[in-house]
């Protein structure tokens, strides 16, 4: 069973006559606790390419110490060299050797793209660890001071010089991250350093981990990017970036079909498609237009579970409300049978599609777009200027698609209108988030006010895929009185919803009708 944490640390080079400090004189710090030293042995694996270690990920099984056993370490979020690290960290058991849990896998699966992993490094470290307690006795921090062996390893098990070195990290447990600053002049008199090295598996590669130090620099804050004269395609790429990271992020989600995690891999896909549409006469036709049909691709497939998914956790709650008996137990079965058949159904098309080359190939086309996207080398737009036209453009589709709901039949032609504008509230949306990068709180709250409708629609169309869904059953074999009357009072829930969600939308319409207008920005 996999566990998670976050570590949060700061790296110190030091000499070996180097003494440790007395950590008692730090603000907070009551007590150190008697020194406890143990020798751990760690094996890294990754592709030989060290595909991870270019990503600042690690994957390692490792023996001795209290936490031994699988760890991955996802990319940390710190992205300036005075910030301490915060990592993502994923356990698992010992197990095998060399079978890396299927739980920790999942998490890589989306970066390896199909690729194998094998041991590449072998490291060995005499551990001394001082624990640092406050005055009510509460665990602070670690403070680890380490003597490293490492050796690299190649294929046939054969095996480099070694490496050695000193280190020191500290590490919080249960304390504040205020306890950095006080102690790095502390650390520092001692004769330590900012550590050259984001980890000691970086450190043991060399120049082979130097393609991460150069994906590191892709994720700089966006406010550096994207400043308010940026040109139009950097803003893209900023949002692009942003998007792709998220995508990447819910792969294992899904994977591991955790809560959310297709819904949030599906926003990504459609902030995506969105922003590459509106942007599109920025780009070289050929490219962006394989990338949407791509992400559409992949959009619908995660549509079906995720659809199926809404309805039944819909209708389950108004089940949970009605009166026990005879009929709600059959309804409920029904319920469950047909939309977790469907569930499961569009749930395995995801598994094999997010195992597939095709896959694969999209994340290599979105990260060389992000990388090296290809602007036209006419266009030198300002993101300001075109930004408007973006959302403005939007507007105008939002608006003529309200227009086309208002003119529609009553029936499937309006609810088919009625999910349109849903679709370009979505688009506007997206449009108005990236604007605000360079256009700022206007452009915020015109994607507020695109969500809000985006939002009420949703529920409406969730309640017509809700009633297809009973109408089906309600087509099926004879059934009994009382199921057929849960069906029914079923069937006149969703009719309600649909209702409610009507009258909240033309409220929200009318109320964004001076916002959501040409020139907004």
């Amino acid at each position: 069973m996999a566990s998670e944490g976050i570590e949060i640390e700061k790296k110190y080079d030091v000499g070996e006559d180097a003494a440790v400090p007395a950590l008692e004189e730090l603000p907070g710090v009551a007590s150190v606790g008697t020194p406890h030293t143990a020798v751990l042995e760690a094996v890294y694996f990754d592709t030989d390419k060290h595909t991870l270690a270019s990503r600042r990920i690690t994957l390692r099984r490792r023996t001795g110490g209290a936490d031994a056993g699988w760890h991955l370490k996802l990319p940390p979020e710190a992205t300036t060299e005075t910030e301490p690290q915060h990592r993502r960290e994923v356990h698992a058991p010992l197990g095998q050797p060399d079978v890396v849990p299927d739980s920790l896998m999942a998490h890589v699966q989306a970066h390896l793209r199909g690729a194998d992993v094998r041991p590449v490094v072998r490291l060995q470290t005499r551990r001394t660890t001082h624990a640092l307690y406050a005055g009510d006795g509460t665990h602070l921090a670690d403070l680890a001071d380490d003597w490293v062996e490492a050796a690299r390893l190649h294929p046939g098990d054969a095996e480099e010089q070694p490496q050695s070195w000193r280190e020191w990290e500290l590490e919080l447990v249960h304390g504040g991250p205020e306890l950095f600053e006080p102690a790095e002049p502390l650390l520092l008199a001692a004769g330590a350093r900012p550590a050259g090295h984001a980890s000691k598996l970086a450190r043991a590669l060399g120049g082979a981990s130097k393609a991460g130090a150069a994906l590191e620099g892709q994720a700089a804050p966006v406010e550096l990017q994207a400043g308010k004269k940026a040109p139009a395609a950097a803003v893209v790429t900023v949002y692009v970036t942003e998007q792709l990271r998220r995508l990447l992020a819910e792969d294992a989600a899904v994977r591991l079909e955790e809560p959310e995690g297709i819904h949030n891999m599906r926003s990504a896909i459609r902030r995506l498609r969105s922003v590459l549409a509106a942007y599109k006469k920025l780009y070289r036709a050929t490219p962006v237009r394989r990338l949407r049909d791509e992400l559409d691709w992949l959009g619908q497939l995660l549509g079906d579970p995720r659809d199926a998914e809404v309805v039944l956790a819909g209708l389950r709650s108004q089940l949970a409300g009605l009166p026990p008996g005879a009929g709600t137990d059959a309804v409920r079965e029904q319920v469950e049978r047909k939309a977790g058949a469907a569930f499961d159904a569009g749930y395995r098309q995801v598994h094999d599609a997010l195992q597939s080359e095709r896959y694969f190939r999209l994340l290599d086309n979105l990260e060389d777009f992000r990388d090296k996207p290809p602007v036209r080398a006419d266009e030198v737009a300002a993101g300001r200027r075109l930004a408007v036209k973006a959302v403005d453009k939007s507007v105008r589709r939002l608006r003529r698609s309200q227009k086309a709901a208002r003119q529609a039949r009553r029936g499937t032609d309006y609810e088919n209108a009625l999910h349109q504008v849903r679709k370009e509230a979505k688009r506007l949306r997206h449009v108005a988030e990236l604007a605000v990068l360079v256009k700022g709180k206007r452009a915020g709250k015109v994607a507020k006010a695109a969500h809000k409708q985006q939002k009420i629609l949703g529920g409406f169309h969730d309640a017509v895929v809700a009633r297809k869904l009973l109408q089906d059953l309600e087509s099926g074999p004879a059934m009994a009185e009382a199921t057929a009357e849960t069906l029914a009072v079923l069937r006149k829930r969703q009719a309600d919803v649909m209702d409610q969600a009507e009258a909240k939308y033309r409220k929200a319409r009318k109320k964004s009708r001076g916002l959501l207008r040409r020139g907004v920005l």
